[in-house]
């Protein structure tokens, strides 16, 4: 099993409404793609609530049965599909991929 944890940061031009506002969608068209990926068991998304100088806006969990599907994942239609959004609002993308 595959996991794949993407951490976001937005934009420092949003203002705490609006930042409330770019997460809550950016979880809401993520998490529609559960059940929709093939070899995808599970996607969600977390909004941060503690503010650090250390944390970022929003996080990405997912799993995938391998490596394959992962990949598979990345070029699917419905994956690019949301990333104009996401690439609209963020400043800064971390990604970790690790199997288990």
């Amino acid at each position: 099993m595959i996991k794949h944890i993407v951490i976001w940061t937005l934009k420092d031009e949003f203002s705490e409404d609006e930042a409330r506002d770019a997460c809550l969608k950016a979880k809401e068209i993520l998490e529609d793609l559960n059940g929709k990926i093939d070899g995808m068991h599970e996607l969600e998304v977390g909004i941060d609530f503690s503010k650090t100088e250390a944390s970022g806006d929003f996080v990405l969990y997912s799993t995938f049965e391998s490596k394959q599907a992962l990949d598979a994942y990345q070029e699917d239609p419905l994956h690019l599909a949301v990333k104009p959004y996401i690439g609209s609002i963020r400043k800064t993308r971390q990604v970790i991929d690790y199997e288990i």
